[in-house]
């Protein structure tokens, strides 16, 4: 997920294996929000992120994700501790056919306001999302759902395109699962934020009591949220917005704000870390960091008058055998990113290191007689002239850093000539699209914790990169592990599309972030886990 849209791409699935995925009986009961084991105080979180809109419909970034996640009920959720998804609010879901998901919703659903929670707000939630389809919204992580049904008041029938979505679940926890109420959104707009708050549509763990647009939010704990995550043990949150991560730091340091999260740079996470009066912890991350290249206008690209193939992959395996992700990790930032050897991250099923191996020393190094030699087995005449973009302001005040130290190791080689600009994320998220950058800076958060998040947005035909990245083959594979039904044969074909991209380069995965959220030392749980969520409720103080 980043403030760019993922486009999530079925083609022509042959699936043919039966699929029935049944979660059950697992969600953890629960008898009211505020009660005897929730905390009447107060507890402040500071961050630096933004919302964009409270309206699932219209945002597709962290901060508007944050919120949600404290606010609207999911059909199916993962509990603290992992990424397995459970039913939230619903009693059962599961595949009732290869094409067929049902979902069986709890009894006496209700929204903050007093409407019914029930079927007909669960069609309307997903059927406005693909209505609006705004671009900036996550519309398109549906792009495997034909139609919704609500065949009584519990009861939601989705009715895929293809058959034996693997995914299916973990969509169902996504930013484009949130359940709205249809009596406060509208069908066919994005609905103004304050619309939400003064019509109490939230059923989560948290309503909102008050709200000042990326200023503060003020959470009350919902007394009749029924999901899998249980009671809020602390009856108050309020969430409090910094511009500047060194004030956020300062601030948790000196015990004016409860919690840290987002985003702290590496610095200041090391100093906090040997500070006696705060808590670092630190958990697993499923933020990737990349250099993208467009293959019509790089060097040597389709579009260009030196147009060659051979070429064009030459001067990404180039770049590949250059860059030392060790030195980046622990120049820049402190070891709070680690060096990110494949395409699907570390901890998830299916991830390799396939990179390491096939660039460089063959251990994660740099290796600039590699380099030199698959330019010259090419016949590229060196320095290669590389234009590289960055961005400072949507990704880190380190990119800068990172970038300058990016360009300094191919440069060091002789190989390189590096421009290297930056622009601001407004234009830059437009020009990316473009053809404006041959080589230019990503990052990205998980939708769902399945590797597929990793392979389907980048690599698909139409991918949402638009770098003109097209392998059928890689496509075929990508559709196929999407439907395949065995653990095994799924992770095999994982792996092979990682072989495959990894010998085209679209892409060079640079590091994987850590999760990191800093705490007085009378705050508990903090929980960072892999299904990227931060949830308010599990956060006591004293």
């Amino acid at each position: 997920m980043t403030s760019t849209t993922s486009k999530r791409v079925f083609g022509v699935v042959a699936g043919t294996a039966a699929f029935a995925l049944v979660l059950t009986g697992c969600a953890q009961s629960n008898d009211g929000g505020a009660d005897e084991g929730t905390s009447s105080g107060t507890l402040i979180v500071g961050t630096t992120d933004k919302v964009t809109f409270l309206d699932p419909a219209g945002s597709y970034d962290n901060g508007s994700f944050a919120v949600m996640n404290q606010v609207y009920p999911f059909l199916v959720n993962s509990v603290q501790g992992t990424s397995d998804v459970t039913p939230d609010i619903a009693e059962s879901a599961e595949f009732t056919s290869e094409t067929e998901y049902t979902v069986v919703l709890k009894e006496g659903l209700t929204f903050a306001n007093g409407n019914d929670l029930t079927s007909s707000d669960v069609k309307f939630s997903f059927d406005r999302q693909l209505a609006i389809a705004d671009e900036n919204g996550p519309s398109t992580l549906l792009g495997n759902l034909a139609s919704v049904e609500a065949v009584d008041d519990t009861t939601v029938v989705f009715t895929l395109t293809n058959p034996n979505d693997q995914t299916w679940g973990q969509i169902l926890s996504s930013p484009a699962a949130p359940i709205v109420d249809e009596e406060v959104f509208s069908a066919d707009s994005i609905t103004p934020d304050d619309e939400i708050v003064d019509g109490e549509a939230f059923a989560g763990q948290y309503t909102i009591a008050s709200y000042d647009f990326n200023n503060l939010v003020s959470f009350k704990a919902n007394p009749d949220y029924q999901g899998n995550l249980g009671a809020a043990k602390t009856e108050n949150i309020s969430l409090k917005y910094y511009t500047d991560a060194s004030n956020l730091k300062l601030d948790v340091q000196e015990g004016n704000i409860d919690v840290a999260h987002r985003s702290l740079s590496a610095t200041d996470i090391a100093d906090l870390e040997s500070n006696d009066d705060v808590n670092v912890e630190i958990g697993p991350g499923g933020e990737i960091r990349y250099i993208v290249f467009n293959f019509d206008t790089q060097p040597f690209g389709a579009t260009t008058p030196e147009a060659d193939p051979a070429k064009s992959l030459a001067v990404r395996q180039a770049v590949a055998d250059l860059v030392d992700r060790e030195e980046i990790s622990e120049q820049v930032y402190k070891g709070t990113y680690l060096p990110l050897y494949s395409y699907v991250p570390d901890g998830l099923t299916g991830a390799t290191t396939v990179l390491k191996d096939l660039y460089g020393d063959g251990e994660g190094g740099p290796d600039a007689d590699a380099a030199a030699a698959v330019l010259s087995e090419a016949g590229v005449a060196t320095p290669v002239t590389l234009n590289l973009q960055y961005n400072p302001d949507h990704y880190g005040e380190s990119s800068g850093d990172e970038y300058a130290l990016v360009k300094s190791q191919l440069e060091e080689s002789g190989l390189f000539t590096v421009n290297l600009q930056s622009t601001e994320w407004v234009t830059y998220s437009k020009d990316r699209t473009a053809d404006v950058y041959p080589a230019y800076q990503l990052g990205w958060f998980p939708d769902y914790s399945d590797a597929d998040n990793y392979l389907t947005p980048f690599f698909s035909t139409d991918n949402f990169l638009g770098n003109h990245y097209d392998n059928s083959a890689v496509n075929d594979m990508i559709v196929a592990q999407a439907s395949e039904a065995d653990p095994a044969a799924r992770q095999a074909l994982i792996e092979d599309i990682q072989a495959a991209v990894a010998a085209d380069l679209s892409t060079v995965p640079l590091l994987q972030g850590s999760q990191v959220a800093v705490t007085g030392k009378d705050v508990s749980g903090a929980v960072l886990d892999g299904s990227f969520k931060f949830r308010y409720g599990s956060l006591v103080k004293g």
